[in-house]
């Protein structure tokens, strides 16, 4: 639905140190590396789909606050990889791999904060609960 997200940073190879870790287990990869600017994107996808960038009015990068990126995740096993490589590359917990059938029955997730305290999801859409 969007053609691509920008999230910012202060620190460009910090951010590239987390999210290629928290991207793996999503079959997630850089796409792109610079010195002020990285782009992600599927493996199986030329496309970068998010760009990590300090901010273009050169003032600090800052969390916009009700703002979280969701990703698809292949798996539940993906889903926790995600979450424990976000915790062990300085990222928070903001709510542990799990079900969350208040959503729906199918739902699993993960979410998580980066090193700046932007908001992350990993989500798996488990065929086997869903509701006919």
């Amino acid at each position: 639905m969007y053609s691509y997200a920008t999230l910012g940073s202060n620190d460009i190879k910090a951010s590239k140190a987390f999210y290629d870790a928290v991207f793996a287990p999503l079959n997630i990869v850089c796409r792109y590396s610079y010195d002020d600017a990285l782009a992600y994107g599927l493996a199986d996808s030329k496309v970068p789909g998010l760009w990590i960038v300090p901010p273009f009015d050169k003032r600090a990068a800052s969390v916009g606050n009700g703002a979280m990126l969701a990703f698809d995740a292949p798996s539940v096993e993906a889903v926790n990889a995600f979450h424990a490589a976000a915790l062990a590359n300085g990222g928070s917990d903001e709510g542990a791999p799990g079900y969350r059938e208040h959503y729906s029955p199918d739902f699993y997730a993960a979410y998580v904060r980066d090193p700046l305290g932007n908001k992350l999801c990993a989500v798996f859409r488990d065929p086997s609960k869903v509701v006919k």
